[in-house]
């Protein structure tokens, strides 16, 4: 039988302390270097909660395309995606926010923990338009927290070696998710798949 732990005190003696560069690593605003990592970041994955619970989803752009404001905040748009705008709605509810950041190639992530505000601005939103198309709104995050985190994670999953890439057969496509789920016959499988690779290409914005 597996013991739960819920006792703060007892996950403290299972792990030692972070050591001082660690502790002294997080920080309340962003430094240079911070903001040379943001010039090139492509993706992140973003995370917001409610009273009914939490939602974690992907966001990614151009290099930079993560704005910086000014040393405490920093905007991204928000694209067109499912239209469940869990997240959007999540923030109307509980402004708390957290990014985990991805650089494709190199092994360590940026982690920024702040709160947030859905912001319609006309000047912020033109400054964030990508390929002529302009976002309905925008995040604004005001940081709270922003620190590196290493990449053991990356190397666990050997995540940017050519071996882990995932052939498309290894897996159910998303037509074949469709009509697993809907009791859907061939053509509507393949009119899915041939909807939803021709809508995440092209459809960016």
């Amino acid at each position: 039988m597996s013991q739960q732990l819920t006792n703060i005190a007892q996950l403290a003696q299972m792990y030692d302390p972070p050591s001082e560069r660690i502790t002294k690593g997080v920080l309340p605003h962003l430094m240079p270097f911070h903001r040379q990592y943001l010039g090139v970041a492509t993706f992140f994955c973003v995370a917001t909660g409610n009273a009914d619970g939490l939602d974690a989803s992907p966001r990614g752009g151009p290099p930079g395309f993560v704005h910086v404001l000014d040393d405490k905040h920093i905007a991204f748009a928000d694209w067109p995606g499912n239209n469940r705008i869990a997240s959007l709605t999540n923030l109307v509810e509980d402004d708390r926010i957290g990014m985990l950041f991805l650089f494709p190639g190199l092994e360590v992530f940026m982690r920024i923990n702040g709160h947030a505000a859905i912001n319609t601005d006309e000047a912020l939103l033109e400054s964030l338009k990508e390929k002529d198309k302009r976002p309905k709104c925008a995040i604004v995050v005001r940081i709270d927290e922003v620190l590196f985190h290493c990449g053991k994670a990356i190397n666990r999953a050997q995540l940017w070696a050519e071996s882990s890439r995932i052939e498309r057969d290894q897996v159910p496509t998303p037509g074949q998710i469709v009509a697993a789920m809907t009791g859907a016959g061939a053509d509507m499988t393949q009119q899915v798949d041939e909807g939803y690779y021709k809508s995440i290409r092209n459809d960016l914005y």
